[in-house]
């Protein structure tokens, strides 16, 4: 059994992130721990630059065969790339041989507003 967590992907009609903004309140456990699985997953520089390419390619989307050369073989990148789906970071769709990901649009707004300021009352 794995202990990994995954965190749901946010719809495109939802932009509610799984924490208040960090200076709002404290976080309660169940909102730090899910919290903590998307940093850990971005905390390693290859996963950073893999959800870096993909967020920025033109699309909104990447096949796999444009963003691998990050420096490490290609099962590296497949086990990064896996890491980040497994956060609930990226999704992904098989099409032919290649399998194509995106960052939804919701998850960079959800961690962006994670931690932006709270907007003053």
């Amino acid at each position: 059994m794995s202990n990994i967590k995954t965190l749901p992907l946010l719809g495109s009609d939802s932009v509610e992130p799984c924490c208040p903004p960090l200076d709002e309140r404290p976080l309660t456990a169940e909102e730090a721990e899910r919290t903590a699985v998307m940093f850990k997953a971005l905390g390693d520089p290859v996963r950073l630059r893999l959800f870096s390419a993909i967020a920025s390619h033109e699309g909104g989307e990447a096949c796999v065969c444009d963003i691998s050369d990050v420096g490490v073989s290609q099962p590296t990148v497949s086990h990064h790339l896996k890491k980040l789906k497994e956060a609930g970071l990226l999704s992904s769709e098989r099409r032919g041989t290649w399998v194509y990901y995106r960052v939804e649009p919701a998850v960079l707004a959800a961690m962006g507003r994670l931690l932006t300021k709270a907007a003053a009352a």
